[in-house]
Formats: structure tokens, sequence, C-alpha cells
């Protein structure tokens, strides 16, 4: 079964799962004992660090191993707000950061400090310019990921880094997804990582603070990883990972041109064969194994379900599977269409006849879901044929002919209030208006990104007594 959700967790690497054997036998005693068994834990303890530090490029007394990367963010963020509370309580992050970093500001905010949160453009990157008018006086840290998690998008970090340190603020880099390809270009302060995202154990974080960057760790003070990684130190696990990232960054430069040849596939010939696909993320500044789409009408839950029943494992940023009913934050700050969403994040070795098998399943799986919804045909099929010989599309007939028609999806989720927006847009002449009632949340982003797609204009939200009324004018 093809597994195309690596960016969410890589299958472990054999050279890891061999390194974790091994260190099962040999790294289960307390490191800071001084007997045999001890000493040898801590050999394998610091021979894991030296191989981390040489991968991150940064030195051995500057990285600590913790228990998860979002362990790692949360660690790295207090330490840094903390060391710097003389300066000020300002915190930057970018709109598109893994929740971790989000929740970390949250936390920050509800303490009492204050938190800027800069804007993506429609590739999901952030504008240095922008991040960089964001610093201030008492801006005591900046924190900005190095590639994103959903759509794969490679922000500018060397730019950013350039600004912050010209400002004298520290910059922490969420480097989960990317670190497994390289080392993060750049004069960056903090960074976090997560070995389960480059195919080693979960449960394993990378925190690195530069020398000079000041630090103060939050919570009981603790003597293992130098204060700022509580516990026992699980060598097995660690051993593993920092042996499987030289692994695959042995491997990167050829695994990733493979890779990037593969996603290009998926981005050129899905919208070929699928009819209103949205791709999302941008087209070159991009990590080599993440392509990300959305089709219009379509219901992301029902479309994991049929692509998992074909054997496909991806994942996806739509509301309709989120259990917060709510499209995915880094969607909705790119303003791109977050209905019918699938994440395709191909793991090293994935062979090109398992991308071939998904794009020949992929058009028969989202057509069958269109029409279990009752989704419309799109132009050339059957709802284009249905039309009368009106000019300019206008309906003729018994067609329905009004100057402003109301939609009433209250109640329904996505995809429903587009597919019912999609059904009666021909109802109105060219120049007319369709109000969608909905208290979906997804509808605030979809419909917008509906009428983008579709030639029409999308005039505003409104408020209603229930829900929002999203006004579309009909131009084609």
């Amino acid at each position: 079964m093809p597994y195309f959700d690596a960016a969410s967790a890589a299958p472990l690497h054999p050279v890891g799962r061999q390194a974790l054997l091994a260190a099962l036998e040999e790294g289960w005693a307390d490191p800071a004992r001084l007997y045999r068994e001890g000493r040898r834990a801590r050999m394998l303890l610091d021979a894991a660090r030296e191989a981390a530090a040489e991968a991150v490029e940064c030195r051995p007394d500057e990285l600590v191993f913790t228990p998860s990367g979002t362990r790692a963010v949360h660690a790295g963020i207090e330490g840094a707000l903390a060391g710097r509370r003389r300066v000020g309580r300002h915190l930057i992050v970018s709109a598109v950061e893994h929740s971790s970093v989000l929740h970390s500001a949250e936390a920050h905010e509800a303490l009492g400090g204050s938190v800027t949160e800069v804007g993506v453009d429609r590739t999901g990157a952030v504008a240095p310019d922008a991040f960089a008018g964001s610093l201030r006086p008492d801006t005591a840290l900046a924190c900005l990921q190095s590639a994103n998690h959903e759509v794969g998008t490679v922000q500018p970090v060397a730019e950013v880094a350039e600004a912050c340190r010209a400002a004298g603020v520290p910059l922490l880099v969420d480097a989960a997804q990317s670190l497994g390809w390289g080392p993060v270009a750049g004069d960056w302060s903090l960074l976090t990582a997560s070995a389960h995202k480059w195919g080693g154990p979960s449960g394993v974080g990378l925190l690195v603070v530069r020398k000079g960057v000041r630090f103060a760790p939050r919570g009981p003070l603790d003597e293992r990883e130098s204060g700022r990684a509580a516990g026992f130190e699980n060598i097995p696990a660690v051993v593993a990972a920092a042996a499987s990232l030289r692994a695959v960054r042995a491997e990167a430069a050829g695994e990733a041109a493979r890779l990037r040849e593969l996603t290009e596939r998926i981005r050129t010939r899905v919208p070929a064969l699928v009819p209103d696909v949205e791709v999302t993320g941008d087209p070159e500044r991009r990590l080599p194994g993440i392509v990300t789409f959305s089709c219009l009408y379509v219901d992301g839950e029902t479309v994991l379900h049929e692509l998992d029943g074909a054997g496909f494992s991806v994942s996806s940023g739509s509301s309709c599977t989120s259990s917060t009913l709510t499209p995915s934050h880094v969607l909705r700050a790119m303003g791109v269409l977050s209905e019918g969403n699938v994440r395709v994040s191909l793991p090293p070795g994935t062979p090109a006849e398992d991308v071939e098998r998904f794009l020949a399943v992929l058009p028969g799986v989202v057509a069958g879901v269109r029409e279990k919804l009752g989704a419309p045909v799109t132009a050339g099929g059957v709802r284009g044929a249905e039309r009368g010989a009106g000019e300019s599309g206008a309906p003729t007939g018994d067609a329905l002919v009004v100057d402003v028609l109301v939609v009433d999806a209250l109640g329904r989720r996505c995809p429903v209030p587009v597919i019912e927006l999609a059904r009666v847009i021909d109802d109105v002449p060219v120049g007319g208006t369709v109000r969608v009632l909905a208290d979906d949340e997804a509808a605030r982003l979809d419909i917008p990104a509906w009428c983008e797609m579709r030639g029409q204009e999308y005039v505003g939200e409104e408020p209603a007594d229930r829900g929002s009324a999203y006004v579309v004018r009909r131009t084609s």
C-alpha cells in the first residue's frame, strides 16, 4: 500500500532501525554514571550529538535532544523569550507556522505578551520586507519555519535572518520538514526539528541554541541536556535519530532530484486529469516530496476515505477532515481553496509506478465523490448542455431569472455551500448577484476561491441573522 504522508511521519529508515536495535543492547544504562555501562551509554549519546550537530552545522554543545519536536519548539520559544525579557515581550511569527509555534504564541499572549503574525502570499511564502517591517525595539524573538509542512513552500530564511540579525533579534527556525534534505541557510539563532520527519523514531526532537543567544530555560531545573530538556535521555532512540539523519543526508541529493520529478508530474497532470482543481504552494521554491491540491465540490474526508480504500495513504487540510470544523490555518492564510484538499508527501524511495497508479485512480475517486454529493458537472459536460440557446450564457425557457437570488446553506458543511452556489449561478442574469447564507467557516475561504477559479466576482461578506451572507456577482 503506497504511503504518501511522509510530511506527517516518514517511515523508519533501515539504518535507523539497525542503530535502534544495536543501541537497545548497548545504550540502556544511565549516561551520567561512571561505571562501564554508563560510560558506554555516554559514548553513544556523545557520538549521536556530534553526528546531529554536523548535520545541522552547529557546535555539539549548542544542541540538545528533547522528547519531541513540539517540545523543542515550546522550550526554544519559552527560553528565548525569558532570556530577553528585559528587551521586551514582543514575539513575531508567520501565519503559516506549525501549530506548536502558534500555540506557544497564544500562550505568550495570554500571559500579557504581544504577538505579530506576518501574513503570506498565495504561494504560502512571507515577504522578507514585511517580516523585517514587523521588527520593533521591544521584539524579543522572531520565528519562521524553513519550509511549510502542508504545501511544501520554502521560506526566505536567509533574508529574514539577515534582517533580524541587523535588528539584534534572534530568529528561531522550525526546520522539522527540511532538515533531512540539508542544513538551513542563514544566520539564524535557534533551530528545532523532529526525528520522525526524516525517518528517525518518534519521540526525539532537536533544539539548537547558538552561543551568545540569551536563553533562560523554563520549569524546574534539570542537570541533563544542559538544563534545557528534563528527564532521562532515550539513548536508543537518540542514536537511531542521528544515524537516520546521517543516512538520509547521504542520499538527499539523488533522492531530491527523483522526488522533484515525481511531484512535478503530479502538479502538472492532476489539473489536466481532474476538472476544477487548484494546485497550491510555490511551483519552484518547494521541498522535493510535497505537493498539495484542492478539488472543487468535494468532501475532503470522503476523498481520503476513498483513496485509502484504493490503497493510498494521504492527508488533507480541509475542514471536512478536521475535528475543529475549520480549514487548515495554512490554507486560510494563503487564501486558497480548502475543500477537497489533498496533500501528497512522498517518502524517499517511492517508486514512480505508485505515482502513476495514484494518477490513474484519482480522477475516478473525485468524480465518484462529486456524483454522490450532487455536484454540478463542469463546463462542456451535462450542465453546459442543459442551457438554452440564449446568448452570453443567459438562461432561457422556465429558468428562474432574478436580480438577486438567496441560497440558504445554513447548517451544511463544506463543500455543500459552494455546490449550491454553483447550481444556481446560471439562474441569474449576467450582472445579477447570489447571496449564499452559510455558517460553515470554510465558506469564508472557499466561496471567494470558487469565484476566482470560475471567473465570477466575489462582492464580499455581509452580516446575517445566522452565519454570514457571501455575495457573488455573475460576470459571465
